[in-house]
């Protein structure tokens, strides 16, 4: 197989496999912050239990997490040597600034929030809960940056020519607040909020529909409900405002996500379908001009379609890009109707009644996950055939020395550690789980100081 789709095969599977433990992290961050700032103001045992229980989720999934990110960075330095030269000097400042700003302080305050449960004043644990919540929501930023360069690069200037040319930062906050950087970093940390929020929905719908832990998952539930709902509509507002921005920086991706050929007209908004780039036709459902009045406001104005560039300047993939952008906005639009009902239900002081709804939940944690990353599919693929943005293409940037072999042997040996890490991930997760936040062996008395 040819070098370069066996070094973008790794690097897709190293990056999917890992990004679905940083947005659990980050999500179960905002949860405790929640749970322990509940307990500091009422006193209840019951807000207490709940962070220590979720607390021990956290620690794995975050361990997890940084052991499959550590392999990305050598993969730069391995198969993509061109690419790695080129942004260096880019991507150095932002993976520095995340290592000292962002791990560093995740890091540090996780021993304590980890060990000092006895061992600091409760204040001072909370402001640990804290540390480690922002310190992973500064380690997304940086991330999100470097990427967003590639997308829509600014702050600097070419040096060198050909392999040896390299992108040198002279702005540095030009740079960081390129053109898409902020929106998509809004819509990140929704997702991971998201992802967190929908683990702890789904976990305690499971103890509810058991019977077990009955009071306490209740308290849980309404707390991850409630940020579920909030997050899920606003995601949609960050969600047209990164479109936007699509629109006016990358016009191909935009093109392609909705399958858009003509060079200058107006363009459906399809709600399901399926491209044929040979027919350069899409069949499916729309509403006629729908991308043109979100774009513009005008069900008339013409967009910039896929004919107006040149075919080797084009996605690749446009049916791939088109059907995971498709799914994520799919599953954004399901997760709103479902918050908002459970929210009304709530209200009306129903929402334990629907066994059928629980169940709902009880499944619903695969969702935002699979949501965040075809959302990642569509961007990456959809900036093809640029691994940066109208500057440098993908097939110049992978290493000219290493073989098909090597990256082949690799992957293999990836995809059996990575399937290990995976298996123990959910044994000890399913393992604390089953546990439950305290031990249901004790006195029923005691179970009053959790209420």
């Amino acid at each position: 197989m040819d070098v370069e789709i066996l070094a973008r095969i790794q690097f897709a599977f190293t990056i999917a496999f890992h990004y679905i433990y940083p947005p659990l992290s980050i999500g179960l961050g905002l949860i405790m912050v929640i749970m322990e700032g509940l307990y500091l103001k009422t006193g209840k045992k019951a807000y207490e239990v709940l962070t220590r229980f979720w607390l021990k989720i956290f620690a794995v999934t975050f361990g997890i997490g940084v052991a499959t990110g550590i392999i990305m960075e050598f993969e730069f330095g391995t198969n993509w040597a061109v690419y790695s030269r080129y942004v260096g000097d880019i991507f150095g400042s932002a993976l520095a600034a995340e290592g000292l700003f962002a791990f560093g302080l995740e890091s540090a305050f996780l021993g304590v929030l980890i060990f000092g449960w006895n061992r600091v004043s409760p204040k001072v644990h909370f402001i640990s809960t804290i540390g480690v919540f922002l310190g992973s929501m500064f380690s997304a930023v940086w991330i999100v940056v470097a990427n967003s360069w590639q997308q829509t690069p600014a702050g600097y200037h070419i040096v060198g020519e050909g392999f040896n040319a390299r992108a040198e930062v002279t702005d540095f906050w030009a740079m960081v607040f390129n053109p898409s950087s902020v929106d998509r970093i809004i819509h990140v940390w929704q997702g991971a909020f998201l992802a967190g929020a929908f683990l702890v929905l789904s976990v305690h719908a499971y103890y509810l529909l058991k019977g077990r832990y009955v009071e306490i998952s209740k308290k849980a539930f309404k707390i991850a409900l409630g940020v579920a709902t909030i997050v899920s509509f606003s995601q949609l507002i960050s969600g047209h405002s990164s479109a936007d921005g699509v629109a006016v920086n990358q016009p191909a991706k935009l093109a392609a996500m909705e399958g858009h050929y003509q060079a200058s007209a107006p363009a459906d908004l399809y709600l399901f379908g399926w491209v044929n780039n040979d027919t350069q036709e899409v069949s499916g459902v729309s509403i006629p001009g729908g991308l043109s009045f979100l774009v513009d406001q005008d069900f008339e104005a013409p967009i910039t379609g896929l004919n107006a560039f040149p075919e080797e300047d084009r996605p690749g993939q446009v049916n791939a890009v088109f059907q995971f952008y498709h799914i994520m906005v799919s599953i954004g639009l399901f997760l709103i109707a479902l918050t908002l009902y459970a929210s009304f239900l709530w209200w009306k002081g129903k929402l334990f009644d629907k066994k059928w709804l629980l169940k709902i939940f009880a499944f619903s944690v695969l969702l935002p996950q699979i949501a965040n990353q075809v959302g990642w599919f569509a961007a990456e693929m959809g900036r093809q055939p640029w691994i940066v943005y109208g500057h440098l293409r993908t097939d110049e940037g992978f290493s000219q020395e290493v073989s098909s072999n090597q990256i082949l042997f690799s992957l293999i040996l990836f995809l059996v550690v990575y399937t290990i890490l995976f298996l123990l991930f959910i044994y000890t997760v399913n393992k604390k789980i089953k546990h439950g936040p305290y031990d249901e062996a004790k006195n029923p008395n005691e179970f009053l100081k959790y209420v």
